[in-house]
């Protein structure tokens, strides 16, 4: 099931948050190591999940946590532009039309086929939701061998600069330009979303 959510949304959405907070730090604090705030010893929280942040989280009948991804609005601080402007030769990608997509996170629990099919079927959200807001373009930040899979997926991507050591780890930025025909390169690529998964929430509100 596909949650397009915002903070602030419907009560009833948010154990569907929490469970994705909760996923983040699994993943980024407790795998991963990164050093960023946890919330009550349980939620990666961080100053961008404001307000102005978008979800899109994929969730299991039950609720529970699949994956997610957060955008950011690139008018106004986000990542890119707050901590690694050196990793883009031009500067960071800005503008209304122009979403941050951080915080790429599929759950731990997953098994390897799962972790495909749902990686495949965000990817496809993403496209989507860009076509139906309005928005031309993402950019993102990545380590070298996620940055090396996105590059795969068939749309239109470029790296912004040359990767840097940054944080202990080889990060590049890069920006996606999202067209009408974005959807059929990434089915061209491989990358198909699980129609079993797809089902968008935002009419249940």
């Amino acid at each position: 099931m596909l949650h397009v959510l915002q903070p602030g949304d419907a009560p009833a959405r948010d154990r569907v948050l929490q469970a994705m907070f909760a996923a983040r730090k699994s993943v980024f604090v407790d795998l991963l190591k990164w050093n960023v705030p946890v919330v009550a010893g349980t939620y990666e929280m961080d100053r961008f999940d404001d307000a102005q942040a978008t979800y899109l989280i994929l969730t299991d009948a039950s609720g529970a946590h699949l994956g997610s991804a957060r955008l950011l609005k690139t008018d106004r601080p986000h990542i890119l532009n707050s901590y690694y402007r050196e990793l883009c030769a031009k500067g960071p990608p800005s503008g209304p039309r122009i979403r941050e997509v951080t915080r790429f996170c599929l759950d731990r629990r997953l098994k390897a086929a799962e972790r495909r099919e749902v990686r495949d079927t965000l990817v496809s959200a993403l496209a989507d939701h860009a076509l139906e807001c309005g928005v031309e373009a993402y950019s993102a930040i990545a380590q070298m061998g996620w940055f090396q899979q996105i590059l795969a997926f068939g749309w239109r991507c470029r790296p912004l600069g040359l990767p840097r050591h940054c944080d202990g780890a080889l990060l590049a930025a890069l920006r996606i330009d999202i067209d009408r025909d974005t959807p059929a390169l990434l089915r061209a690529a491989g990358i198909a979303p699980s129609a079993a998964l797809t089902r968008d929430l935002r009419a249940a509100a």
